[in-house]
């Protein structure tokens, strides 16, 4: 049986992967949502220390993209620069993406691999000729079984629709090649047996397991209706099927056939992180081809939901596709980063509104945490002149802090790190927030600065320099979710000077006590989340 990304065989990076994503329009919500959750859980390993390897890209050939191109009167490579350069890389940019690399499967560096990998199939006899009709998607860029389709309604009427795209689907027949996918159908139910945790959520991988529990058929890899592809190494009269051509790119863009050291140090990838709509082709069409080659399989393939905006799937054909500028310009890109992650359980479906964002910014950024920092420093500044106190007179109070810290770092690691959780994690450190919240108010600093006696300065000194020291915690926790605001907490508090940057801190270490140095310059800084303006007409 074919080893899996979680024994990483030789390999040393944390391997995360989106989707690349289909250029025949700019992104929208769903698109960001994915990227932004990858971005955060490599930043996590990333503040771990560990060494990391974040991809995505975009996916450019296939009958959608010629469809698209010819309707704009331009090539399809044209269209592919141009909405590469202009929208998809653009929007990695403002939303703080930081991926390592970015893979556009018309790249050399991926079409020469391509044809090799199907090449060395066809000579290990995987991949033999024959013909097929059926029901086709050019949305899916996907044969459909009969039973998978939906009856069409209106405009429709009489006619079998996509269920994903609620678009006619095409009745194709050509001679293809096919990949004996159906003889790999024992090998991977074994291999899901023994990997239970490789498909999640459990009902991505219930799904998963009937699908294939049914029998397989053998895969259709290669189209000879149309020539914007990667031509088949032997028969340039056939383009390879796009969805084999876009899986390889986690293979290509580590050094599959170019570079082995790279290539055995990073793949196969720990986490794949997908759509739901496109979970058949990561875990069963996926894993097959690797194992026919005998490579190593991928740790996990991590399905999300999809985001709903007045119960319909975001997308652009269902005209609910909101540009994620149009949030970040309102709340900010590090609210934006933190909401969607904050309000939706990853591997669930979860509806958006500008209600719930304008709700929970306010409540949870802006009053819970922004303004816990804004007192903290104003108090240090008032009181101690802006240098952090040292705190000399902890008791039971400060204890329990200083436990929730712990508890909250322990909590989001695990959560965050391990489980994918990014719900769970963010909530456990707003929890400590809270807590935090909960902490001054009892204490009532303003209230305990009135007693200039040695001991009521000293009491006065520990609640502040405890409350400083948790938001400390606090910077370090949420930096990969939320960067900008992080590193304004951070040098706020004095800690790029006396600790060092934020980005050499690791989370695991977040709840130690004490870090923060009595001395330190706290001071003032502008205000994390500042109040909302009127919604935009």
């Amino acid at each position: 049986m074919a080893a899996t990304g979680s024994e990483k065989q030789g390999a040393t990076a944390y391997y995360v992967s989106t989707p690349i994503y289909y250029v025949n329009d700019a992104p929208h919500l769903g698109h960001a949502y994915t990227t932004v959750a990858g971005d955060v859980l490599t930043r996590w390993h990333r503040q771990r220390g560990e060494k990391v390897w974040y991809l995505t890209g975009t996916d450019e050939h296939g009958q959608k993209i010629m469809r698209t191109a010819e309707a704009n009167n331009v090539t399809p490579q044209a269209w592919c620069d141009k909405l590469v350069e202009e929208a998809w890389k653009p929007l990695w940019e403002h939303l703080n993406i930081a991926n390592d690399d970015f893979i556009r499967t018309t790249e050399k560096r991926h079409t020469d691999r391509v044809q090799e990998f199907v090449q060395d199939l066809y000579d290990k006899g995987e991949i033999y000729k024959g013909g097929y009709e059926g029901p086709y998607c050019v949305g899916c860029e996907e044969y459909k079984l009969p039973g998978d389709l939906i009856d069409g309604e209106g405009e429709f009427a009489g006619q079998k629709l996509c269920p994903i795209h609620k678009k006619p689907v095409e009745l194709l027949k050509e001679e293809n090649y096919f990949f004996k996918l159906s003889e790999y159908g024992p090998k991977l139910l074994e291999f899901y047996a023994a990997n239970p945790d490789f498909i999640q959520p459990e009902s991505a991988r219930n799904e998963v397991v009937n699908f294939v529990e049914q029998g397989l058929q053998d895969l259709s890899i290669s189209r000879s209706t149309f020539d914007w592809g990667v031509p088949v190494p032997w028969d340039d009269k056939h383009v390879i099927y796009v969805w084999v051509d876009a899986l390889l790119n986690y293979a290509t863009a580590v050094g599959y056939g170019a570079n082995q050291e790279k290539f055995d140090g990073t793949f196969p990838a720990n986490v794949h992180l997908i759509g739901k709509d496109i979970l058949r082709f990561h875990s069963v069409i996926w894993p097959a081809m690797l194992m026919a080659q005998g490579l190593p399989l991928p740790g996990k393939v991590v399905a999300n939901g999809w985001l709903m905006v007045g119960g319909e799937k975001m997308s652009k054909s269902n005209l609910t596709g909101i540009k994620p500028q149009d949030l970040t310009s309102h709340f900010g890109v590090d609210a934006y980063r933190w909401y969607f992650l904050r309000a939706i359980a990853y591997g669930s479906d979860g509806s958006f509104s500008w209600e719930d964002f304008s709700a929970r910014y306010t409540s949870e950024l802006a009053n819970d945490y922004g303004n816990l920092a804004s007192r903290v420093a104003a108090m240090v500044g008032k009181y101690f002149g802006g240098a952090l106190p040292e705190a000399t007179a902890a008791g039971d109070a400060e204890l329990a802090v200083r436990e929730g810290l712990a508890k909250a770092v322990a909590t989001a690691d695990r959560k965050i790190g391990e489980e994918l959780d990014f719900q769970g994690g963010i909530l456990a450190v707003f929890d400590f927030v809270k807590q935090v919240n909960g902490y001054i108010t009892e204490q009532e600093p303003w209230k305990v600065a009135k007693d200039t006696s040695p001991e009521g300065r000293a009491r006065l000194a520990t609640v502040l320099y405890t409350a400083a020291e948790s938001l400390r915690g606090v910077a370090v926790l949420l930096h990969p979710v939320m960067p900008e605001t992080s590193q304004k907490l951070w040098e706020s508090l004095g800690a790029e000077e006396s600790l060092g940057s934020l980005a050499g801190q690791r989370v695991q270490d977040a709840g130690a006590w004490g870090v923060l140095p009595a001395g330190a310059t706290v001071t003032k800084g502008a205000v994390l989340f500042p109040r909302l303006e009127e919604k935009p007409a």
